[in-house]
């Protein structure tokens, strides 16, 4: 009586707690009450639900595996899934799930999460649908975003194209998931409205709550400005792109999905450029729990984005680690194969790159197309054309093709190689002949609005006419007429190419040509000739009169010549006197040239080099002072006190024979001298 007592005041103690949120409390209760009944039902699902409260997911799925006897699948299937999924051991989670025997509108909302997770967006989307369908409460909203979720995800992932669910974007989520439909679609402009959309909705509804602060709203917008960042980029706005995507990183929002995204965005707008920051966000593509937040296909750009910037850094191992492992993780995929190649090509081993990518074409002859395309590349690289053009020619799925054929016939025309060229169209016209049935109304490049193996004839016999070859084009251009009669433009090829060989059949195949009165355009020539855009514009006629008015109404009389301009004669000429013959070669070069006439230099100012004076070398001569008298100054020249301090420069002498003036001489302060004058 005094446990059953003391067990009932422990029940009212749990009770109390789980109304206000004390789970911790609760907990204690519930553990004081499995101490007098160990094996109560109810007091062990108390303590994993109080568990799963205070997120001890690991501990409460220990409480249910330990009591498997008494908590059986069908008592607590929700919380064992709910632990399973929370410790993301998703399949674990499904099996549980999917062993319930009554399937409640909890496990209903569980297994809808566990698909996404699981990424079966089929079964995810149909699971919605029943759960909407079925159930009203306060949580319909909440069902209405998972399920836009789901769409959105169909759309970026598997391409698939969404239908209208008719849902209402009243919540910035809504819209935000249907921005990510749009984008999935390549609808770009719509879904930045779609995103500009819920940034406001945002923030109008978590400005209401007056708890919220200003940071708060911006983590909150983080998500959003993140996907607006990417449609900038898809755009071609990278530097916006990277603007934004760094402001979202200083940040530091709590979404480790999202640090990884951008970071991994970032180093696709750097690519080979500035791979130091490269390496740093690498780092946020590290961190704990990323692969649990995004989806396979997110990852694996991430790692292939990890591969390449290793390539580019010159870290060879880890590029060939990260690619191998990509490899065997992704047998089929393209990616990982090619950046082995690139980086063996980096090495320069080009043999041994077109060697690996020959043996994954072997392996998946589904892929061959694709790694065959790379392959040619890297001939064309070494230069070896030809070997290139073997390669392309051995895809059966695109050796017809316009754009292949083309590519061809370009590059062994480069080489050189007719022959080979022309093979290539007549293997081109046969298929196309052979599938007419299928491709007759099919457009070809060369020549819009007709079927394709005709285009392919009349450029065949295009380029067998500019390479010599005149009977093999004027067989085809033959072909061409027998196919369409009335058309004038292949009569006319076939009466050129006939000019060339045999002009009687020309000219007997010149009489199917229509007259020219039935091919007039009715075109006004002279409104053409004065169009913006014509190379040549008439003038128009002047008014005419007298002798030119009579010169042009005479048929006979020759064009009126334009007068010559007569030469400029100088204001010294004299007719009387022969002029100079050699007047148009410069004056050193003529005959009677002598050089300059040998004078006594005046002295000049300014003249020389720095330094010089202007006076005689007899004064400047030292053995002659020292025995002759001392001469008298120049006049103009100043009398000389000191030879070392006060002798004035040649630039500041006065000329010879300028008047003399009686200006004195400033004498300059010698050094350590002290007081003024």
């Amino acid at each position: 009586a005094a446990a059953a007592g003391a067990a009932a005041g422990l029940w009212s103690e749990v009770n109390r707690c789980g109304q206000n949120g004390d789970f911790a409390r609760a907990l204690k209760s519930v553990n004081k009450i499995l101490q007098i009944n160990k094996d109560d039902v109810t007091a062990l699902q108390c303590k994993v639900v109080c568990l799963i409260q205070n997120a001890n997911f690991k501990e409460a799925l220990a409480v249910i595996n330990t009591h498997t006897k008494v908590l059986t699948n069908d008592v607590i299937a929700f919380e064992k899934a709910y632990c399973e999924y929370r410790l993301n051991r998703i399949e674990s989670a499904l099996k549980t799930i999917q062993s319930a025997s009554q399937q409640t509108d909890k496990l209903k909302e569980l297994y809808g999460q566990v698909l996404y997770r699981l990424e079966r967006y089929d079964d995810c989307l149909a699971a919605y649908r029943d759960l909407i369908r079925n159930s009203q409460d306060e949580y319909e909203e909440e069902r209405k975003t998972n399920l836009s979720a789901v769409v959105a995800a169909q759309s970026t992932w598997e391409k698939v194209v969404p239908e209208d669910l008719g849902l209402r974007e009243a919540t910035y989520e809504l819209c935000y998931n249907s921005a990510c439909a749009l984008i999935g679609q390549g609808k770009l402009s719509e879904a930045m409205k779609k995103l500009q959309k819920a940034e406001e909705l945002c923030r109008q509804s978590l400005s209401e709550d007056s708890d919220v602060t200003e940071e708060d709203i911006e983590a909150e917008l983080a998500i959003i400005h993140g996907q607006m960042a990417y449609i900038m980029q898809l755009q071609g706005r990278t530097e916006d792109a990277l603007q934004l995507y760094n402001q979202i990183i200083k940040l530091k929002p709590t979404d480790v999905g999202l640090l990884a995204v951008i970071a991994n965005n970032i180093i696709t707008i750097n690519k080979d450029q500035n791979v130091f920051d490269s390496k740093k966000k690498v780092k946020l593509t590290n961190a704990e729990g990323v692969e649990h937040k995004l989806s396979k296909k997110q990852l694996q750009a991430i790692e292939f984005n990890k591969a390449l910037l290793a390539m580019y850094t010159n870290q060879a191992d880890q590029c060939r680690k990260l690619s191998a492992s990509l490899q065997s993780q992704s047998p089929e995929h393209l990616l990982p194969v090619l950046i082995q190649a690139a980086q063996l090509c980096r090495e320069k081993q080009h043999a041994k790159a077109v060697g690996l990518l020959q043996d994954f074409a072997d392996q998946h002859p589904a892929n061959a197309a694709e790694i065959k395309l790379t392959m040619a590349q890297l001939k064309i690289a070494q230069g070896s054309v030809t070997k290139a053009c073997m390669i392309l020619r051995s895809i059966e799925e695109l050796q017809h093709k316009p754009g292949m054929v083309s590519a061809l016939v370009t590059m062994y025309s480069h080489e050189e190689d007719i022959d080979s060229a022309i093979e290539v169209f007549t293997q081109a016209i046969q298929w196309y002949q052979q599938h007419q049935a299928r491709t007759n109304h099919a457009c070809c490049v060369f020549q819009p609005k007709s079927p394709v193996h005709l285009s392919l004839i009349r450029e065949a016999a295009n380029f067998k006419l500019k390479h010599g070859r005149k009977k093999e084009a004027i067989s085809d251009l033959e072909e061409l007429w027998k196919q369409n009669p009335k058309d004038v433009h292949t009569l006319a090829q076939l009466i050129s190419a006939y000019s060339l060989v045999d002009p009687e059949k020309a000219k007997v195949l010149s009489k199917h040509l229509p007259s020219s009165d039935t091919m007039s355009l009715k075109v006004d020539v002279d409104a053409l000739e004065n169009s913006h855009g014509a190379t040549y514009v008439r003038k128009k006629a002047g008014k005419l009169t007298g002798d030119n008015q009579q010169k042009e109404q005479g048929q006979g009389e020759v064009k009126k010549k334009k007068k010559k301009k007569k030469g400029k004669l100088p204001k010294n000429y004299d007719p009387k006197v022969t002029p100079d013959p050699e007047r148009w070669l410069p004056m050193r070069e003529r005959s009677y040239y002598r050089g300059r006439k040998k004078g006594k230099k005046k002295d000049q100012v300014g003249k020389g080099t720095q330094g010089s004076t202007t006076t005689g070398s007899s004064e400047l001569d030292a053995s002659r002072t020292a025995s002759s008298p001392p001469t008298s100054p120049r006049p103009g020249s100043g009398a000389a006190v000191s030879a070392t301090s006060n002798v004035i420069p040649p630039r500041h002498q006065k000329p010879a024979g300028a008047p003399a003036t009686k200006k004195k001489q400033q004498q300059k302060k010698k050094k350590g001298a002290k007081g003024g004058w």
